[in-house]
């Protein structure tokens, strides 16, 4: 969320605004092509990760599946998990993952795409943190965020997939955001 300042009447006022996600076109782990229009109607939990990570992704992915079995079949809400690690996590690599944890179908969609367009989404518009380090464990630097985005594709808030407080608080306010769709 950023604050901008407007004027109204003459007088200078802050007004929030919400950064939204642009358009964008990815495979998905079936090699299906996802666009945003895929997560059109519906509220959605994203995060950055790959997933021969020795570090933060297992702990997230393992709050993500909570998330995921709490909602499942719930057309209303959906999971995207970006790769940064486009050489290694193919489709089929990802398809492989998403079977060991479970999870069927296409309300968690695993997304891969070129390095540029997954790191462009990363830190231009999920403000996410993702990059190449030689030094970092697993050759990558990345936060362990997950971003809740609304059904007109606006940021709502970022949480600490690592943290199970935090996580908690992602689903209450996920909880509040599906009730407020319902007024």
């Amino acid at each position: 969320m950023e604050v901008a300042e407007k004027v109204v009447e003459g007088k200078s006022v802050a007004d929030t605004t919400f950064r939204t996600i642009p358009s964008f076109k990815l495979l998905n782990q079936d090699s299906a092509v996802v666009t945003e229009k895929d997560f059109d109607g519906t509220i959605y939990v994203a995060d950055f990760f790959f997933t021969s990570c020795p570090t933060i992704c297992p702990v997230m992915h393992r709050n993500l599946l909570k998330i995921y079995k709490k909602y499942e079949g719930n057309p209303e809400v959906k999971l995207a998990s970006h790769t940064i690690d486009v050489k290694y996590d193919t489709p089929s690599r990802m398809k492989a993952y998403a079977d060991k944890l479970g999870v069927k179908g296409t309300q968690w969609e695993y997304l891969w795409g070129s390095r540029d367009e997954i790191y462009t989404l990363a830190e231009r518009n999920y403000l996410a943190a993702a990059q190449e380090d030689k030094n970092a464990p697993g050759g990558f630097v990345h936060g362990g965020y997950l971003t809740l985005v609304d059904k007109e594709k606006r940021i709502r808030g970022v949480y600490d997939g690592t943290d199970d407080a935090d996580v908690k608080k992602l689903l209450a306010d996920m909880d509040i955001l599906l009730g407020e769709y319902k007024q």
